[in-house]
């Protein structure tokens, strides 16, 4: 038979609202009794009825994790982190995938909060970089963290946990610099993403630290995508290109791209990296399911999304944070897809 509260309450000899304050987390419990609890909730193996106790009482125990992206390693991590930090903490996740572009998108979004007892809200771009849209779920009474790309929070709409793109990116191609490449190409990813934008500055930083003249020809825009990133290659590549013209090194926006820049390259029979060295950014499955493994940028998503969902609650339960504004910076993982120029 399935523990319930009251077992626990009778296995560790305190009231039942005791035991719900344990399982809240709530900080006003004293450590001893806080143990007691936990022990008996591990002997009887007892598992909260979250939906039941959505229902039963006027506080919301479901947070949400609204999303429009086409990179599925990455909505996969980030659906892992928030939920590691729920099951912590007691919370149930709701998983909403969004058409950004979709017409009336916030106000079906704003519905579906109201409908489900929305507590708060983690949100990724391209949400997170929308303050009109945060703003409007601020304004329900429902608490919003955003994961954005950049060094610091860009208002004080809401808690954030930013990405520091720029200087990844400078990190890399500081690198391909120092293996001897002056002639460094750039495959973009969509424009109206922040983190494209950054980790472009960061490439341009990088080129003029080091006194390297910036070529817009060596600039490819595209999207988020493999095929972006053969496309891209194939036009830096072409026959038609002069040998002088070509990049010696392609530092692509992030490991998709530079999955597809890479299989673009073998199809002209450009040997990576002896004749060509390629770098992504993330560290996604994509840079080690390639043949050589991608020099990339390690972002480690399912921690940044932990981070998240756990400021979150902790915003939720009205919790002391003073730090509101957390920072990731990506870190070069160094591979077999960049080698020195000769």
């Amino acid at each position: 038979m399935k523990a319930t509260i009251n077992d626990v309450a009778k296995l560790s000899g305190v009231s039942i609202k005791t035991v719900s304050r344990v399982m809240n987390n709530e900080p006003s419990v004293r450590q001893l009794t806080r143990e007691k609890v936990q022990v008996a909730v591990k002997e009887l193996n007892y598992q909260p009825n979250l939906a039941a106790r959505n229902l039963a009482g006027t506080k919301s125990y479901t947070v949400a994790y609204i999303y429009d992206n086409p990179n599925a390693y990455y909505i996969i991590d980030m659906q892992e982190g928030i939920l590691a930090a729920c099951r912590q903490q007691g919370f149930e996740l709701l998983i909403n995938p969004c058409d950004s572009q979709k017409e009336n998108i916030t106000e079906e979004i704003i519905n579906t909060i109201k409908h489900a007892r929305i507590a708060g809200v983690v949100l990724t771009p391209p949400f997170s970089e929308r303050p009109e849209f945060v703003k409007r779920i601020t304004e329900l009474d429902v608490k919003v963290v955003r994961i954005m790309s950049g060094d610091t929070a860009p208002d004080e709409l809401s808690p954030c946990v930013m990405v520091n793109d720029r200087e990844a990116a400078q990190t890399i191609t500081q690198h391909l610099i120092d293996l001897g490449h002056q002639k460094i190409a750039f495959i973009a990813g969509e424009a109206e993403h922040m983190s494209t934008i950054e980790r472009y500055k960061g490439y341009r930083r990088a080129l003029k630290a080091n006194e390297i003249e910036f070529n817009k020809n060596l600039v490819i825009e595209g999207e988020y995508s493999f095929e972006s990133g053969v496309q891209g290659a194939k036009q830096l590549m072409a026959e038609e290109v002069s040998l002088d013209e070509r990049p010696s090194a392609i530092f692509s926006c992030n490991d998709e791209i530079a999955a597809g820049a890479l299989f673009a390259a073998r199809l002209m029979n450009i040997k990576i990296p002896e004749q060509l060295s390629i770098a992504g950014f993330e560290n996604s499955p994509f840079s080690r399911q390639t043949w050589p493994k991608l020099t990339t940028a390690d972002q480690p998503n399912k921690q940044i999304a932990k981070d998240a969902a756990s400021l979150l609650i902790s915003q939720v339960r009205k919790q002391q944070n003073t730090n509101i504004t957390r920072q990731y910076i990506p870190q070069l993982v160094v591979r077999d897809s960049t080698g020195q120029h000769t």
